[in-house]
């Protein structure tokens, strides 16, 4: 264990030697394993059996534009709980923050997942510019464009699967709950506090891959936005 781990284990939970805990690395699923050597800059912890095998979460990247540290922080602690793979903080053109800790909230994607029993820890990606991604975009990943100047329209997931443009309920019938098993690859995109460019908004428009959704009749705060439209998507095309 290092200094941090030992710290939290044996001087904040005030565990001990014999004592059992359960561990992950994101590779090798859930083991029990007991407090052979307590230290406070270090430990070591001996692996008795697997008690869960690695459960992978959907193909699903979140991509969100960081807003205030706090609120930042939330984005990513729920992305970690509600089964984002990766996670990738964008710089738009109306993007408020201009550098990350990309150290800092890895740490906190990987307690988010210790709090809820999780055995995969996300990627947090380094900041980069949403141009400069969606200059190598990958041709097979489908993209949720939550787009705030839609807010009141019921737009949901267009033109997926060849479904065509939305019909009268603006719900494509490819995607209700519970029919598509294999989504394949998909991300979501959330804006800043100012939203989307128009620049930016017309080439998200013109993606082959993308698909405006409308998160209902309110504008939300980025936050609430990453949480809604990963609930819907994971509702809809993940692994609830």
């Amino acid at each position: 264990m290092d200094r941090d781990q030992a710290h939290y284990l044996f001087g904040v939970m005030r565990q001990a030697v014999g004592a059992k805990v359960a561990l992950f690395n994101g590779r090798d699923g859930e083991w029990l394993a007991e407090v052979a050597e307590a230290g406070k800059r270090g430990g070591v912890l001996s692996c008795l059996e697997q008690t869960r095998p690695l459960q992978m979460p959907p193909d699903l990247w979140l991509i969100f534009a960081p807003i205030k540290k706090a609120r930042t922080d939330f984005i990513v602690e729920k992305a970690a709980e509600m089964g984002a793979a990766r996670i990738l903080p964008v710089q738009t053109d109306f993007t408020n923050s201009e550098r990350i800790r990309q150290d800092r909230l890895q740490a906190h994607a990987v307690e988010a997942a210790e709090q809820c029993g999780g055995t995969f820890v996300p990627e947090v990606t380094d900041l980069q510019k949403l141009s400069r991604l969606l200059d190598h975009w990958p041709q097979e990943r489908q993209l949720m464009f939550c787009d705030e100047a839609e807010v009141g329209q019921r737009l949901f997931l267009d033109r997926v699967e060849g479904g065509g443009r939305p019909g009268a309920e603006g719900r494509c019938p490819a995607y209700r709950p519970g029919e598509v098993s294999q989504p394949g690859s998909w991300a979501i995109l959330i804006g800043p506090e100012g939203g989307f460019s128009e620049a930016e908004r017309k080439r998200l428009h013109g993606m082959e891959q993308a698909h405006v959704v409308s998160l209902g009749p309110r504008i939300l705060r980025a936050d609430t936005a990453a949480v809604a439209a990963m609930t819907l998507w994971q509702q809809s095309l993940g692994d609830w």
